[in-house]
């Protein structure tokens, strides 16, 4: 950063590092992560540790959408528990300070992956990662979130009626064109709402496998990043959303794996996964799965919608933000094709 406005950002930083985190030091730096479509997140150099930066975006925004302060409470509640998070550092409530809110964690060195096939993982150890993945999801959803004081973290039962209207909500507000298959899903959806039956847990919300850092070469999870969306709902809608990248095409804006081949990867079948999951939880495997994926698939096509909209209107953390609207009609088609 060498502008004059970088720099006047790092002076302010380093005022409100000395009063809220002193023990970072000065900030001396920053630089943006390429990643992220929602939150940008940036590398905070400081004379005695570099750490995480996230704040909210500029520009106007939906309501209710980046709210890092959930995101910086949560984590920092997750601190002593099962699920690896990093070190919650520093919440900034004043806009004033750097122009929105923002919160500092600890940088966490490892490996991310970007391509579910893990091409850069041997055969042989392929499965080892993805059993982890959904090992480290059942342990989220074990978290007794009273005891971490998160009792008010979401809304209370209806967990699926409430998603829906509000991704329905949302996506109408950001919508820049009609897709008739958004629309078949989501009246779909509405008319086979499956009842409520009563689980309730922590749920991430955009639990995929570029959102973890594992440790260096090996298949365990260091850290479980990205915490925007997360609240208190029902389980499979974790699962759900994580397994649809076995059934989103290999190329494209998200990579998944269903023109692949995924016995021949050494990667486990969407069945040996679930099954894994409940072993970890300890419960029986889920019923309406077909309602599940198909609200996973409606509710990425509404928040890829909205990233898109973002994109058009200038304010989104992310260039490739303004091609995500061509992935919406995809995902509804996949969506919808679930429900025939």
């Amino acid at each position: 950063m060498n502008t004059g406005a970088d720099q006047t950002m790092l002076k302010a930083l380093t005022h409100w590092i000395a009063d809220q985190a002193p023990q970072l030091g000065n900030a001396i730096g920053m630089r943006k992560f390429a990643s992220g479509q929602s939150n940008p997140s940036f590398l905070l150099e400081c004379s005695n540790r570099s750490v995480v930066l996230r704040r909210k975006p500029a520009g106007e925004l939906l309501a209710s959408a980046h709210a890092v302060d959930r995101e910086y409470r949560l984590i920092k509640a997750l601190q002593d528990s099962a699920v690896p998070v990093p070190e919650a550092i520093a919440l900034c409530a004043d806009d004033s300070v750097i122009g929105s809110m923002f919160y500092l964690m600890s940088h966490e060195p490892g490996d991310i992956f970007w391509d579910p096939a893990l091409p850069e993982i041997d055969h042989n150890c392929r499965a080892d990662y993805y059993f982890a993945l959904v090992g480290t999801l059942a342990k989220l959803h074990r978290v007794d979130y009273k005891a971490h004081g998160l009792s008010d973290f979401g809304k209370a039962g209806n967990y699926y009626a409430r998603q829906l209207s509000r991704w329905s909500a949302q996506y109408q507000a950001s919508a820049t064109e009609v897709i008739s298959d958004m629309n078949e899903l989501i009246q779909w959806l509405n008319d086979n709402l499956p009842e409520d039956d009563g689980e309730r847990c922590i749920i991430h919300g955009d639990y995929r496998l570029d959102n973890v850092i594992f440790n260096s070469g090996k298949p365990e999870i260091r850290a479980v990043l990205d915490w925007e969306l997360a609240t208190l709902g029902h389980p499979m809608a974790d699962l759900a959303y994580y397994l649809m990248a076995l059934r989103l095409p290999r190329h494209g804006e998200i990579k998944g794996l269903r023109d692949d081949d995924i016995r021949a990867l050494g990667i486990p079948d969407e069945s040996a996964l679930i099954a894994h999951y409940c072993e970890v939880r300890g419960v029986t495997a889920p019923g309406n799965w077909s309602f599940y994926l198909a609200f996973s698939f409606f509710r990425l096509a509404a928040i890829l919608q909205g990233v898109y909209k973002r994109g058009l209107d200038g304010n989104a953390s992310n260039e490739r933000a303004t091609r995500m609207g061509r992935l919406v009609q995809p995902l509804a088609e996949m969506g919808r094709a679930l429900t025939v």
